[in-house]
């Protein structure tokens, strides 16, 4: 069942998207992460915010 509750979306969305992906081992680490959890490599971006999401 699809949620369409624009609140509850952007709740989940946060949870789901704010994320640092590391390019050198591709760890999943906090919104907020400079230095990676796995490996300390400071080379980080953002997950990419696609079309991920049945609509």
């Amino acid at each position: 069942m699809p949620v369409t509750d624009p609140e509850k979306i952007a709740i989940v969305e946060a949870r789901v998207l704010n994320k640092m992906i590391c390019r050198r081992c591709g760890a999943i680490n906090p919104p907020g992460a400079t230095r990676c959890r796995r490996c300390k490599s400071k080379d980080l971006r953002p997950k990419k915010k696609g079309s991920g999401f049945k609509k």
